[in-house]
């Protein structure tokens, strides 16, 4: 009787263990390189400044709060030397440091075994400092997202998000993401993503660890 009771325990245990291994994650740990490139606009006709690329670093992770909810955020940084112009001629460069820091709240639903819908909304916060005057600005955005997330393979997912954000930095401005990860097994997988918007994209690459 005992080692019957033994033995069920720990079927029960493995299917528990399987499934969560074979589940999407929303709680998770994720860290790698970006860069954010925002397209500045011209404020003369014979001054102009090149848009910004940024590159460096990112953190982000998630929570699942339960079956349906989860809190996530994030922190990326980068900086750029960006090229002042005359009539397209160079006249020096500039030293930009750009940081943007995003936490939100989602909900996730199930729609088959393999598909979930999901829907999101954030605050984001965006600084840039001009290194040589050290100037110093903040904007603030709000973002709203929709999107799918679901399980291509048994170590392949992949996501789409539709994304509107308004504020400070972004001005009502639409954007898409689209995602994937390939994992190596049921904690560890790279991840890359890839944002398009109208002045604002965003490329990372990274280490994924779910739990």
């Amino acid at each position: 009787m005992k080692k019957q009771l033994a033995l069920a325990i720990l079927l029960a245990t493995a299917s528990s263990a399987a499934a969560a291994a074979d589940g999407l994650s929303y709680s998770y740990v994720e860290f790698g390189a970006s860069q954010s490139k925002v397209e500045l606009p011209t404020v003369d006709p014979d001054y102009s400044v090149d848009d910004i690329k940024a590159n460096g670093g990112y953190i982000k992770g998630s929570v699942a709060l339960g079956d349906a909810f989860h809190l996530f955020g994030g922190y990326r940084q980068g900086d750029d030397d960006v090229a002042v112009r005359f009539r397209d001629i160079k006249l020096g460069e500039v030293g930009i440091d750009l940081s943007q820091y995003e936490v939100g709240f989602g909900y996730h639903h199930t729609l088959s075994d393999r598909v979930d819908w999901t829907g999101e909304l954030s605050y984001v916060g965006t600084d840039v400092e001009v290194e040589e005057d050290d100037e110093f600005e903040r904007a603030d955005d709000f973002r709203a997202s929709v999107g799918l997330r679901g399980k291509l393979a048994s170590n392949f997912e992949g996501w789409v998000k539709a994304n509107y954000t308004d504020g400070d930095a972004y001005d009502s401005e639409f954007s898409g993401t689209i995602g994937a990860q390939v994992k190596f097994n049921h904690i560890w997988g790279l991840v890359g993503e890839a944002e398009f918007g109208d002045d604002h994209n965003q490329l990372s690459l990274g280490i994924r660890a779910s739990f």
